[in-house]
Parts: C-alpha cells; sequence; structure tokens
C-alpha cells in the first residue's frame, strides 16, 4: 500500500464459492453509452447518505488525471510509470494539498469519489483501469486480510478517508465478510457500472487493463505525452504479496497522501 496510509491527520467525522457470470467481463469499458448490468452489491446509499458539498478549485487547477480504479488493479504500476514521465504523483490523497500538488491522482479516494473528483477538476481526465476477476479478487482478498483490522471505524490506525473509500466501495464495517468472494464480484461490478455510466457519452474517460500490450502507449497518447518505442508496456510491480512498492519506490516527484499546504491538511468539503 502507499504513503502511510496509518498517519490520521484529520479528526475521525457466506461463504459463497462461486465466480461471476463471463458477461460482467465481456461488459466494455466504452464511455460512449451507458450499460445495463444489474449491481448486486451493497450500494452507496445503504452505507453513508449521499450528502454533496461543492466547492471550486478550478481557478487553481491545471490539467490532472484522475485514476479511478478499485484497489488491486495496477495503480502503482501506472503511479510509478508516470513518475518516470516526469510528473508529480500522489498514491492516496487525503488532502486538498496533494490533489493540487499532483499531476495524477490514483486509489483512495479517487475509487470512490471519482463523481464529487469531476464537479471539483471539470478540465481533468480519468483513467478507469481494470483486471480480470480471477486475479483480482485473490488479491483483494490478500489486502483486505491485512488491512481490515486498521479500517475498523473506531480502533483502526488508517486514515479516516481510507476507512470511508473501503466503507463505501465495499462495505467494510457494513458487510458480515467483506472479503467473501461473491461479495468482491459484485462491488467490482458495481464499481465498473457506475463509471461507465457515469461518463456515458463523453470522452475524457479511457479504460486500460495495465497487463495488456501497448497499454502504457494508450495512457499517454490520451495525456498528450509523447512515448518512445520501449515505452508501451507498464511494469509489473506491486505483485503477488507485495503490497509495500509505492513505500519502497524512491522519487522526488512523488506527492505525500498527507502533503500540507495553504489550508493544512484539510481536505475537500463534501460527503458521499
Amino acid at each position: 500500500m502507499p504513503d502511510n496510509p496509518t498517519i490520521a491527520t484529520l479528526p475521525d467525522s457466506q461463504g459463497h464459492n462461486h465466480r461471476a457470470d463471463v458477461q460482467l467481463n465481456q461488459l466494455q469499458c466504452d464511455s460512449t453509452k451507458p450499460n445495463d448490468i444489474r449491481p448486486n452489491a451493497i450500494m452507496p446509499s445503504a452505507i453513508e447518505p449521499n450528502a454533496i458539498k461543492h466547492e471550486s478549485v478550478v481557478a487553481e487547477q491545471k490539467q490532472k488525471v484522475i485514476f479511478i480504479g478499485l484497489p488491486r488493479t495496477g495503480t502503482t504500476s501506472v503511479s510509478v510509470a508516470l513518475l518516470e514521465q516526469g510528473l508529480k504523483v500522489a498514491h492516496m490523497a487525503f488532502t486538498k494539498a496533494a490533489f493540487m500538488q499532483a499531476d495524477a491522482i490514483s486509489d483512495a479516494p479517487c475509487f470512490s469519489d471519482f463523481k464529487q473528483l469531476d464537479k471539483l477538476f471539470p478540465d481533468a481526465k480519468f483513467v478507469y483501469i481494470e483486471r480480470e476477476l480471477d486475479s483480482w479478487v485473490p488479491s483483494m482478498q490478500m489486502l483486505l486480510s491485512r488491512m481490515l483490522p486498521h479500517l475498523d471505524a473506531k480502533s483502526g490506525r488508517f486514515h479516516p478517508i481510507m476507512k470511508r473509500s473501503f466503507r463505501h466501495s465495499f462495505g467494510v464495517g457494513v458487510v458480515e465478510n467483506p472479503q467473501d468472494e461473491q461479495h468482491l464480484i459484485d462491488c467490482y461490478q458495481r464499481h465498473k457500472t457506475e463509471v461507465v455510466n457515469y461518463f456515458a457519452g463523453r470522452h475524457d474517460l479511457l479504460c486500460i487493463d495495465v497487463s495488456q500490450q501497448g497499454a502504457l502507449g494508450q495512457l499517454l497518447a490520451f495525456m498528450g505525452l509523447a512515448a518512445t518505442e520501449n515505452q508501451q508496456n507498464f511494469p509489473k510491480l506491486n505483485v503477488g504479496r507485495n503490497v509495500a512498492s509505492w513505500d519502497e519506490y524512491k522519487h522526488p516527484n512523488k506527492i505525500s497522501a498527507n502533503a500540507s499546504g495553504p489550508d493544512k491538511r484539510k481536505f475537500f468539503d463534501y460527503k458521499i
């Protein structure tokens, strides 16, 4: 996991054993039309009220790219690749300053808050990262096995915004077993459907699978960046049981998730 998710700088505001229908993997991440896949997972309204309080940062921003794929889809690989392109990258962002300082932001809270971030950053580009369920589900189960004690609403040591993102997207603290295979499949399905439908008819969403040949070149072209012949594919990072690659990767362009700025460590004034 990235960049000290254990540091809280804000006050705290079954078992199924079957795979998803192959129809989910055939869902086209195409921003030109909505999709009709029934979202079986727990809906956000069942977790938290949808009260959004808007503010504008348009005057301060330069164009950004916001990655809204779920954890364990390749966010570390994307982040490292963009660091090597000279961009400032935040892999998780828990303060307004982290968002403002970074050119690219991924992971929490982007995957849960993409609708609110789209309103705050109307000129931003968005990238949905997808992954085959056969590999994503066990990877996510492994991640949750390590994270769940620290995501507890009262005793967990992870940042409140991270807790909120996992509560919203995976029902952590709401459902009996967030690691349940079918529950995770449903969460993935609901999230992907929401992303594709929300961006339907727009041209500021790109969908990529970092394991596919040419995915990096496709991303760089979407961002208006040149790619050499050797910059077409993503490096393979954060695989297996290693979930600390971002912390271990040293680069001067890394932006801390807890970066401080004019508003110190305040976050944006919205709720989901």
